[in-house]
């Protein structure tokens, strides 16, 4: 079953790359007593989340910061070294958090999983942003099929300012 708003997010640990290599960062240390805006993407280097989504999300990140949000990431079902690079060649530099579930656990936690083996891509996460407040889920939208209309970085804005 799927998280929907008012859940406690999964307490699984995603990766991000530090200077000091590969970095697990476990619940409570990207959520608690902070507001977080995550983004989640089927897969990096994938044309509609490196084309539209991402740059979506760097393209707001100062106006999410500016409505309360503390930090903003991006998570797919990618290893580390996988989302490091993809940050790199999408300049994202400390605007946004890149986050790696490479064997979707925090994902298949979520119920936000979706399978396209059918399509050689294996596992990954649907598409959907949401807002976590303290460890809480308060906002969820998630993507029908392949649309893009609900988890940019404008429309996660827009929800903030309280315009929907």
């Amino acid at each position: 079953m799927a998280l929907k708003v008012g859940d406690i997010v999964p307490d699984v640990a995603l990766t991000h790359m530090t200077g000091d290599g590969p970095t697990p960062i476990t619940r409570d240390g990207l959520f608690a007593g902070r507001t977080v805006a995550l983004f989640a993407v089927p897969g990096a280097f994938t044309p509609a989340c490196s084309d539209r989504h991402l740059p979506s999300v760097v393209e707001n990140a100062a106006a999410l910061r500016a409505v309360g949000v503390d930090t903003i990431a991006c998570v797919s079902v990618n290893d580390v070294f996988v989302m490091a690079a993809w940050g790199r060649q999408r300049d994202v530099g400390d605007d946004v958090l890149m986050l790696a579930d490479g064997a979707a656990a925090w994902t298949k936690a979520a119920g936000l999983d979706w399978d396209l083996g059918d399509l050689g891509l294996g596992v990954r996460s649907q598409r959907y942003a949401m807002v976590v407040q303290d460890c809480r889920v308060t906002h969820l939208a998630i993507e029908q099929g392949g649309a893009f209309d609900v988890s940019s970085g404008d429309a996660v804005l827009r929800v903030l300012q309280g315009r929907r």
